[in-house]
């Protein structure tokens, strides 16, 4: 249960689909996901609904049944609003929101609101103003009408705090005038990172909240914000870093998520530029997390995406003082054993064993194995140092430890 603050959590509930992609464990795997998204916005959960269906209502997504209750309980507990987890196409959004006469967000939306709230930067300001008035666009046409839109909340931040009647013309020259803005932006980033000269570059990457920032803070000895939240990073953040006196660059990127939104993947298309133009990946994985396999697997699909898939990568399994496997009582015959009671140690020798010397395990809260994650770091960027300028070889011994 996530520990609520003295602060006022606007009213919230989920929604998910059981359906031939995904079964019911998984459905609510992403819907732990999404109350953790909501619980980011400033909502609080009080119930979720699923149905199983083969096929979305083309009109409202879940059948007329459902969406009847969800009223009911709509009414009777002044939900603020309701949180799909899936896409809604813009004619589904309205359908709903006409029915049930409150905000109606899908994962997109949420996590665009997310970002919002997030961004600090007017670089990144800008990348989320033209994700969401690209979100935005084919849903124009009677969006919750019937609110008083500065009350704000989930989902009133950005561009929807403007009057509904903005017509598309006008959004469509925002977007083109924001597509100017990010393009001279990119390049003006773009002759930064020319200018950093010849460094070796290393960028984290991996899901949202796996603790990346709390790395680059004790590795850099920065002040990076980190929280337990979702995207409590948004800005890339780049330090200069140095382990015995072998220099490089150390590069915090956005987390990845499932189901993450097209429009965010191309319009912070120069943030993952810090990913693309790195000689070396360290993909930081909380390990404490019940579906860290999954969420590798959504990181590996972003990095294909984005042509990133090939360079050299440290795994980086990290929150080892946190993970905790379930145990089998020994008169437990009946259930099967299976990957979530492995230990540590057994986990290292299934498929981790073959990532051989490309993989480490550590708690970089509680500052657990950091000396050898730092040699292995200061081995794998000298290897790529001493290959772009074999005549430095003798400055940087062969391992950290021996300065």
């Amino acid at each position: 249960m996530l520990e609520k603050q003295n602060i006022e959590y606007e009213k919230a509930i989920l929604v998910g689909v059981i359906n031939k992609q995904q079964n019911e464990k998984k459905v609510q795997e992403y819907l732990d996901e999404l109350e953790f998204l909501t619980y980011t916005a400033g909502g609080e959960v009080l119930k979720r609904f699923v149905q199983r269906m083969d096929l979305p209502n083309p009109k409202t997504y879940i059948g007329s049944g459902k969406i009847q209750e969800i009223e009911a309980y709509v009414d009777e507990n002044e939900i603020g609003s309701v949180i799909f987890d899936d896409e809604l196409s813009a004619g589904q959004q309205r359908n709903i929101e006409k029915i049930l006469r409150c905000k109606i967000l899908d994962r997109t939306g949420l996590i665009l609101d997310i970002f919002a709230q997030r961004a600090k930067t007017s670089y990144a300001r800008t990348q989320v103003e033209l994700a969401q008035y690209e979100y935005l666009l084919p849903r124009l046409t009677g969006l919750w009408t019937h609110l008083e839109r500065q009350r704000g909340g989930i989902g009133m931040r950005g561009p929807g705090e403007a009057e509904i009647e903005t017509d598309r013309r006008i959004v469509r020259d925002r977007i083109a005038l924001l597509k100017k803005k990010l393009t001279k932006i990119d390049r003006q980033m773009g002759t930064q990172r020319g200018n950093r000269g010849a460094l070796v570059r290393v960028a984290l990457v991996g899901y949202t909240n796996v603790g990346k920032s709390t790395l680059m803070n004790v590795i850099s000895k920065s002040h990076v914000f980190a929280e337990d939240k979702l995207f409590a990073t948004l800005d890339t953040t780049v330090r200069k870093v140095v382990l015995g006196n072998l220099p490089f660059l150390l590069s915090d990127t956005v987390g990845f998520i499932r189901k993450l939104p097209t429009q965010l993947v191309e319009s912070f298309k120069s943030t993952l530029d810090e990913v693309r133009e790195a000689d070396l990946l360290l993909h930081i994985v909380d390990i404490s997390h019940p579906n860290f396999e999954d969420h590798i697997n959504s990181v590996n699909k972003i990095l294909n995406e984005i042509g990133s898939s090939d360079k050299k990568t440290i795994m980086v399994f990290n929150k080892i003082d946190l993970y905790t496997q379930e145990i089998l009582e020994e008169d437990d015959l009946m259930t099967e054993r299976s990957s979530k009671h492995f230990t540590i140690d057994e986990w290292k020798h299934t498929w981790m064993q073959k990532l051989g010397d490309n993989a480490i395990f550590i708690s970089a809260l509680k500052k657990e194995n950091l000396d050898e994650f730092r040699k292995k770091v200061y081995d794998a960027v000298r290897k790529i140092h001493i290959s772009r300028f074999p005549y430095n070889n003798f400055l940087y011994p062969e391992h950290l430890d021996q300065y």
